[in-house]
């Protein structure tokens, strides 16, 4: 039987996301062996949100997580994480929620970004106010222009000022380098080593902990020095836009959506019960899902609950057959869902609640 299909897909309601464990085994396995050491790895749990995955990355003997939302870091807190980054600098409440939680979960270690002194100020009075110390990593801009402080002097004089106040400890850096994703290995290895030059050039200075990159440059981070610290995050699931776009990762699918006819449009037209609330859809029409067992069908239009594909003449299908579908963009297709079910030896088995897709949970 092909490994994504179900002997049993009467057992639950479409549109619904199921995760295959065995694959999402693998897939850490592979990462693991990619980095050396699972004490370089640092995954970004923003694709996942559930605490049975984390528990799994734990069980492979990674420790050091990565996350962008307090739900997030709390979901991380609850399964034991030892070491929890807050890939996001904390303004306004959710400083205080972070000093919260931190006080809330002892047994980890909390940090999070800073890219400008005014915020780390802020930062460090919520911090000094609460009794804590909390470690900050320098968000450093290598090309992505989306959060990050210039590398150079502007960095430098960012981690003084950080090291002057009480709330606050410089610790590390934080590079990441998301908008490399050039399909030619040799292309993004260039441009990736390029833009890391930056960082290697600032921390001559510093001699702080770096991390670097995301699931593109993921393979290129890997090879560097075994202080190099690697946040992939896709790759526990992967997906068909990174799997169409570096054919050098061999992560396996992991989540797909699953979806029924539920309505025949004329000769040539399916309509699926997969809209905008159950694939991500922020890619054009033709980018947001492919079927695997139905790898022709073309996507014609879609809305909050339906999809509607062109099948061709002849094609065959009726009222009620599902189509299993890889998401091209997994992480935001996750977000959709309050639970995955899982699927082993072609089974439901049991189901993975999504429980940081909320944005709080208890803090």
């Amino acid at each position: 039987m092909d490994w994504y299909k179900l002997t049993n897909p009467e057992s639950f309601d479409t549109p619904a996301l199921v995760v295959f464990p065995d694959r999402v085994k693998e897939n850490i396995r592979l990462a693991i062996e990619k980095v050396g050491d699972p004490s370089r790895l640092r995954p970004h749990v923003k694709t996942y949100k559930n605490p049975d995955l984390t528990r799994l990355l734990l069980a492979a003997g990674i420790t050091r997580f990565k996350c962008a939302t307090i739900a997030e870091a709390e979901m991380l807190a609850l399964e034991g994480a030892p070491d929890v980054l807050l890939a996001y600098q904390p303004i306004g409440p959710k400083a205080q929620r972070l000093a919260a939680l931190i006080k809330k979960y002892p047994a980890t270690a909390f940090s999070c970004l800073i890219d400008n002194s005014a915020a780390a100020a802020a930062m460090a009075q919520t911090f000094a106010a609460a009794g804590i110390n909390v470690p900050v990593y320098l968000d450093i801009n290598v090309g992505m222009d989306r959060t990050g402080i210039a590398p150079g002097d502007e960095a430098l004089q960012l981690y003084n000022t950080a090291a002057r106040l009480d709330g606050i400890t410089p610790v590390g850096l934080h590079a990441y380098d998301g908008h490399i994703r050039d399909t030619d290995l040799a292309e993004r290895t260039r441009k990736c080593d390029e833009a890391f030059d930056l960082i290697t050039r600032l921390n001559q200075r510093l001699g702080l902990i770096v991390i670097a990159g995301g699931s593109p440059t993921f393979p290129i981070h890997a090879r560097r020095a075994a202080a190099i610290q690697c946040s992939p995050g896709t790759f526990v699931y992967w997906d068909k836009g990174y799997g169409d776009s570096f054919p050098d990762q061999p992560f396996l699918h992991a989540a797909l959506v699953v979806t029924r006819i539920i309505s025949l449009r004329g000769d040539t037209r399916l309509c699926l019960d997969l809209g905008h609330k159950s694939i991500a859809p922020e890619n054009e029409l033709s980018r947001r899902v492919f079927f695997i067992n139905g790898p022709g069908l073309k996507p014609v239009g879609q809305s909050e609950e339906h999809l509607v594909v062109e099948a061709g003449v002849g094609h065959g299908y009726s009222i009620g057959d599902v189509f299993y579908g890889v998401p091209y963009h997994v992480c935001p297709t996750i977000a959709l869902y309050d639970r995955a079910f899982t699927v082993e030896a072609g089974h439901v088995t049991g189901s993975w609640k999504n429980i940081a897709r909320d944005r709080s949970l208890t803090v």
